[in-house]
């Protein structure tokens, strides 16, 4: 969602980021904890944060491994060496050294304040956890496509008469503070 190096939070991450605010209350009281974790230095993502007016908690794994050992970051040295693990299995990442000519993707870098190689080195995930007798277990991990789920834009936007409506020119969708601003 923001890599330590982003200037700012993936356009596509923060859409999705835009349904926890409302969440947290219902969760809670379902004894659900929540939390989003993002590569990026605290400071960042709390300025962030303030900017996209959400109230939702958010910590940084920042000089930690838990993004690492979830595999939603990869190193720069894993990247370079064309293996990294991604959604429980080896993944070719040589190709994502260079943008396809005109993609979302490097669209999305650009906003986001980095190269395309630095943007593909954070990934989407979302895990889950339970805590028993003082032990936490991993009991669920969604990875790529499998966080649609979480886009709640996606859900109306799929029931709408154009759907996604993903010909659109450009990215089809924004940071919910930049619609009034040009393409």
């Amino acid at each position: 969602m923001f890599g330590p190096d982003y200037k700012a939070g993936c356009i596509s991450c923060s859409s999705i980021a835009d349904g926890f605010n409302d969440i947290v209350p219902h969760l809670v009281n379902h004894d659900v904890a929540f939390s989003a974790v993002s590569q990026a230095p605290l400071e960042k993502l709390q300025a962030y944060k303030r900017r996209m007016g959400w109230s939702f908690p958010w910590a940084s794994s920042n000089g930690g491994d838990f993004s690492y050992d979830f595999h939603v970051s990869e190193t720069k040295e894993q990247q370079e060496s064309g293996v990294a693990e991604y959604n429980f299995r080896t993944e070719d990442t040589k190709p994502v050294l260079e943008p396809p000519e005109g993609s979302a993707a490097a669209m999305f870098a650009a906003a986001s304040g980095v190269d395309y190689a630095t943007y593909t080195r954070e990934g989407p995930g979302m895990s889950a956890f339970a805590l028993e007798d003082g032990v936490v277990y991993h009991t669920y991990s969604a990875y790529a496509r499998g966080v649609d789920g979480l886009w709640s834009m996606y859900q109306w936007l799929d029931r709408a008469p154009l759907g996604r409506n993903e010909e659109a020119p450009g990215p089809w969708w924004r940071r919910h503070d930049e619609y009034d601003s040009p393409q």
